[in-house]
């Protein structure tokens, strides 16, 4: 049986990534006619077969989902939330569902201003990237009336299903791999409560120092980012320790990026006098010269799983009970961590 072709194969023959192509098969706005015309032809010539035509036939429907994500989240610093986008983009595609994204302004949820894909009721269902003020959750919920998923956040307050990261094993992970490499003055970047992902990740840094016999001093837990504006400021946070430790478990790569620019200011070089890890696997280049030890989350696990959920919950309605689905990721070993 000959190899189903997928938008990947498409892709790599056109030279652009696969949403371009998501787009140019659904007639999508965003994409040049030449390049849709270049796009078409290579899907023909490749013998490729949109999966939406196949469940619309098989079922007469295919869905249209939103995806909403807060401006702070994809800085020209940060484009973790882009590459989880392209990533639920190409799952629901692959599943015969197109795929809309608007960026939330924070005057817009300061104002309680309704994004314009629910507001017009352009979508069937919507995946929500990453935190947004409790405040605004709860108005969109009340407001929207469709099935909503959070992804890589959660919040009991709402009654929603959500979609992350093993945010407390991969930091209890990273926090024993660096006793293991000796090291016990271990010290956590990141704001508590600023996000769950941020809290879990300390709490699992938390378990491994409690289990190997360690306190935490209160200065070993440093802020990097200020909680209104989610955006990490390392000039008026991020401020080393008296007591220096010797690694530094952080919140995300972005942060650990800027911690290993901050030591360097302060004459430490990493690895040799100080050891650091993150977490994502993700970040972006130039921000620091070293290769960082971290564990990288399963975007592409994290997408199906999201879009999943969403297709169940469009088709059964109210029938299931939502809940929290946690995927795991793996460590990845660099050379920001050096032995004692």
């Amino acid at each position: 049986m000959a190899k189903a072709v997928k938008l990947a194969d498409i892709a790599l023959r056109a030279g652009v990534s696969t949403v371009t192509v998501s787009k140019a098969l659904a007639g999508q706005k965003g994409v040049s006619d030449q390049m849709r015309d270049k796009i078409k032809r290579l899907a023909d010539e490749l013998g490729y077969v949109q999966p939406v035509r196949e469940r619309r036939e098989e079922t007469g429907r295919s869905y249209n989902i939103g995806l909403l994500v807060e401006e702070s989240y994809i800085d020209k610093y940060d484009s973790f939330y882009l590459q989880m986008y392209q990533k639920v983009a190409t799952k629901a595609m692959d599943m015969g569902c197109f795929t809309m994204m608007e960026v939330i302004e924070r005057q817009q949820e300061g104002e309680f201003i309704l994004p314009r894909l629910l507001k017009e009721r352009k979508v069937d269902g919507v995946i929500i990237l990453g935190k947004m003020p409790d405040p605004f959750l709860s108005y969109l919920k009340s407001q929207a009336n469709i099935p909503t998923v959070y992804m890589d956040f959660t919040d009991e307050r709402q009654d929603v299903d959500a979609v992350v990261s093993d945010s407390f094993y991969g930091a209890y992970q990273l926090t024993n791999y660096l006793f293991r490499m000796g090291h016990e003055k271990i010290a956590y970047v990141g704001t508590l409560l600023a996000t769950s992902s941020i809290t879990d990740r300390y709490l699992g840094y938390l378990k491994s120092m409690m289990e190997h016999g360690k306190t935490v001093p209160e200065e070993w837990v440093i802020d990097d980012r200020d909680v209104s504006s989610g955006y990490i400021d390392e000039i008026n946070l991020l401020k080393l320790p008296e007591d220096m430790p010797t690694a530094f478990v952080c919140n995300c790569d972005l942060t650990a990026g800027r911690v290993i620019n901050k030591l360097k200011e302060s004459g430490y070089l990493v690895p040799k006098d100080v050891s650091v890890v993150g977490y994502d696997n993700f970040i972006y280049p130039g921000i620091c010269d070293v290769e960082i030890t971290t564990y990288e989350v399963d975007l592409g696990k994290m997408a199906q799983c999201a879009v999943d959920v969403l297709l169940k919950r469009l088709q059964s309605g109210d029938a299931h009970v939502p809940c929290i689905h946690t995927v795991e990721g793996h460590m990845v070993l660099k050379s920001s961590v050096e032995r004692i």
